[in-house]
């Protein structure tokens, strides 16, 4: 079967499976296989299941007696590029705008903010969690249905070309890169093979004359974007650029900043017009997020409702109405504790914008619990000890540092192997009535500690 085909019996049975552990009834079962599992093997217990039929790479042998399961198998030559083929072709039937968004940091928090806004006026789909590999969005791709306005899908990368195949995948009509950084750089080889991945989202919007939404502030996106421009300009194309940011330069169309941290983000906007000589009244809101690193993010989703028609009073009702519940960006209060808890991800952009956030807050007395950055290849130690410095530089009250690669740095700051040994110290020293950073790389299981504080 051709992919036409197979999406004409998707129509047929509108739901596909990859775990053969959970087969409604009617549904297809498609057959993914990783370094630890094979879905191939697990096929005619699928069916048997409810499945009405099963793609695979390897046709199983049909018992006797069973014959009848062999016309409900179809063989293709690569289970996870059909699906992806398939997704595609299921977000073509959909004529409405779709929004990709990666980056190195923020993009996750960036795409609720977005969500949040855009939902105060359309009805939306938007990636779940943090479903943005080749298998994620696939996934995201088939919930869209014919009640949704419009579509947020966010992309992950942690190799080169990951971001080129998913645009290929979804299909985006405009984007945004919240910021490139040094993260995956096992994957990534180096810096700039970070931001040539990333910026494959520019590549795919600028071929196809698709709109992009630009942190005016970030030097590396901006270069991005020059290089990327010179051969639109050579053929006299222009690209399609909407700037948010925090500086005076003269083509922002939406800007903002800082009022205060204290210890949730307050900040202001305003959009302006250069060309129209036009500059709009200023407007406060009040964030239930922490982190001063969170105006871009805020920003973007500004930028993109006002873009797609959403009322300043709604935009602002939206964000100030957001509360994050993904261990980003959240200010947990305990019996005996103020816990800033960010233990999903950390690379040495984000941990460098979370202590000077940290040290910008007017709270007292604080106490830091940082986990090891992970994949950082041939830069960790020193990625390890800049931290260190930083946190020299910081005057906190306490700083634990958790993990081997702070193990090895020069530092007079506490340090410990793993979480276990940072629960009996909390066990045995039961720190009370402060403010408290925690930060890791999910592999750390920091997120494990905010019960115990």
């Amino acid at each position: 079967m051709d992919i036409k085909e197979l999406y004409k019996l998707y129509q047929q049975h509108p739901c596909i499976t990859t775990d053969s552990r959970n087969c409604p009834e009617g549904s297809i079962f498609l057959a993914l296989k990783g370094e630890s599992f094979d879905g191939n093997k697990f096929a005619l217990q699928a069916l048997e299941k409810g499945c009405a039929y099963a793609i695979v790479e390897t046709s199983p042998d049909v018992p006797k007696g069973a014959e009848g399961l062999a016309d409900r198998i179809v063989v293709v030559k690569d289970c996870l590029q059909t699906f992806k083929d398939l997704a595609r072709e299921h977000r073509r039937q959909f004529d409405i705008p779709v929004l990709g968004i990666t980056g190195t940091n923020g993009k996750t928090t960036t795409k609720e903010l977005i969500r949040a806004v855009l939902s105060e006026c359309y009805s939306v789909m938007a990636t779940e969690g943090n479903f943005n590999n080749d298998v994620g969005v696939p996934k995201t791709l088939f919930r869209l249905n014919d009640d949704h306005d419009i579509a947020v899908v966010e992309m992950g990368a942690s190799h080169p070309g990951d971001i080129k195949t998913l645009v290929e995948t979804a299909e985006p009509t405009c984007g945004l890169i919240t910021n490139v950084g040094r993260a995956h750089l096992q994957g990534f080889g180096s810096f700039e093979g970070v931001c040539k991945t990333k910026g494959e989202l520019y590549d795919f919007l600028m071929a196809h004359d698709c709109p992009l939404f630009v942190n005016r502030d970030n030097e590396h996106l901006i270069q991005m974007i020059e290089a990327k421009s010179q051969q639109l300009r050579a053929n006299g194309q222009q690209p399609d650029i909407y700037y948010y940011g925090q500086s005076d330069n003269q083509d922002i169309l939406i800007r903002g900043e800082v009022v205060s941290c204290a210890p949730f983000l307050k900040f202001r906007w305003r959009e302006q017009d250069a060309d129209a000589d036009y500059t709009g009244e200023w407007m406060e809101v009040q964030t239930h997020l922490i982190g001063a690193y969170n105006l871009d993010n805020m920003l973007a989703a500004i930028t993109v409702g006002y873009v797609n028609n959403v009322p300043f009073e709604q935009i602002n009702h939206a964000l100030a109405n957001y509360v994050p519940t993904n261990n980003r960006s959240q200010l947990t209060e305990t019996a005996t504790n103020h816990l800033i808890v960010d233990a999903y991800n950390a690379n040495p952009t984000s941990m460098a914008a979370a202590i000077d956030n940290f040290k910008r807050m007017e709270v007292s007395p604080k106490m830091a619990i940082l986990g090891k950055m992970g994949e950082l290849g041939d830069v960790s130690d020193e990625e390890h000890q800049k931290v260190v410095s930083q946190l020299e530089n910081a005057d906190f009250d306490e700083v634990w540092l958790v993990g081997e690669e702070f193990e090895k740095t020069s530092s007079t700051f506490r340090t410990f192997h793993d979480v276990e040994e940072v629960k009996t110290a909390i066990a045995q020293q039961q720190p009370q009535h402060r403010y408290i950073l925690i930060k890791g790389s999910n592999s750390v299981k920091l997120f494990q500690l905010p019960e115990l504080l």
